[in-house]
């Protein structure tokens, strides 16, 4: 059953998930949509879409769609996927999914309404390279921490530093380090641990009121879990989850594509599976054959997952003062 999808939002991200999706055989990109009837068009062009639009209720009512992606700044993802939900559209939503958990806990209740699947755009936890870390953690022993970094310096803010602020350090798009890079940290860690006693964040705070990087220490009692990330720094060290019996080395946590265990006795056991596709055709997979199945929701990119995530970046936000206008 082929699924015929439109997409929310022109910019690069959208033409990477079109590109990886197109190498799924069930995949058909129907239509676009835009607040322009130009852009639209222009980037319908280059997509290789038959259909436009500048009405999301236009859109929403539309026959030729059974699935939307939605890759539109964070503070619209709610609004724009319950619209799209109520309708009847199954709704495959970038990271984060939301700006916070109210938001969240209304898309998952219109999901479950009208009988649809939703879930959140998380490329890395349904990497073959994630599976083979979940596959082979038990090997290193009892856990005792998990320590993921992805700190990189983004190209928007060298702009931010002359005084233009776009999207990616603006409150109002529900944005800054810890919503559009910290989750990367923040998501796998839910997948493979679950939810934290308690957490302890810290964040650098820019003008604009968004947060250029931070850490999180997080508590699992007998394990604890620190997170490290930035749009100010880059980092070139690995991540690591530490077992008593040897360490698993993670060579980049948003898109794993080395994974080694390291024992304790010195032993070095390289468990990296190969990648035959581009990084975002595994969740364009696992979203397309949840509809065929009838099931609706993931296992792995789950409500529970993101639920919990966005739960962990809310008490974040609150120890370090990020406020956006989409909270009130």
């Amino acid at each position: 059953m082929m699924i015929k999808f439109a997409t929310i939002g022109t910019n690069w991200i959208t033409q990477e998930f079109i590109k990886a999706a197109k190498e799924v055989s069930d995949f058909i990109l129907t239509a676009v949509y835009s607040r322009t009837e130009e852009k639209a068009k222009e980037f319908a062009e280059k997509v290789g879409a038959s259909l436009t639009f500048t009405s999301l209720e236009e859109m929403a009512k539309s026959d030729a769609i059974d699935a939307v992606y939605i890759a539109s700044p964070n503070s619209f993802h709610a609004e724009q996927a319950i619209l799209l939900m109520n309708h009847g559209k199954h709704v495959l939503c970038e990271k984060p999914i939301a700006s916070n958990t109210a938001e969240l806990q209304a898309m998952i209740e219109a999901a479950k309404r009208n009988n649809v699947v939703l879930m959140e755009a998380m490329k890395t936890t349904l990497l073959p390279n994630f599976q083979a870390i979940r596959d082979h953690v038990h090997k290193i022993g009892k856990v005792r921490r998990y320590f993921a970094s992805y700190c990189q310096y983004s190209s928007r803010y060298d702009a931010y530093k002359q005084g233009t602020i776009l999207n990616a350090f603006n409150p109002a798009f529900s944005n800054g380090a810890l919503m559009d890079i910290g989750i990367y940290c923040l998501y796998p860690m839910v997948v493979l641990f679950g939810k934290p006693l308690s957490i302890k964040a810290n964040s650098t705070m820019l003008e604009s009121g968004v947060d250029g990087e931070g850490s999180i220490i997080l508590d699992y009692g007998d394990m604890d879990a620190v997170v490290m990330y930035s749009k100010i720094t880059n980092s070139y060290i690995p991540s690591e989850i530490q077992g008593e019996n040897g360490s698993i080395i993670i060579d980049a946590i948003h898109t794993p594509t080395k994974v080694e265990i390291r024992y304790r006795d010195g032993r070095v056991e390289d468990i990296t599976q190969s990648q035959t596709h581009h990084p975002m055709y595994y969740e364009a997979k696992e979203f397309i054959e949840l509809i065929q199945m009838g099931k609706k929701e993931s296992e792995t990119n789950s409500h529970y997952h993101s639920l919990t995530t966005m739960d962990i970046i809310e008490q974040a936000r609150k120890q370090t003062g990020i406020i956006f206008p989409a909270d009130k």
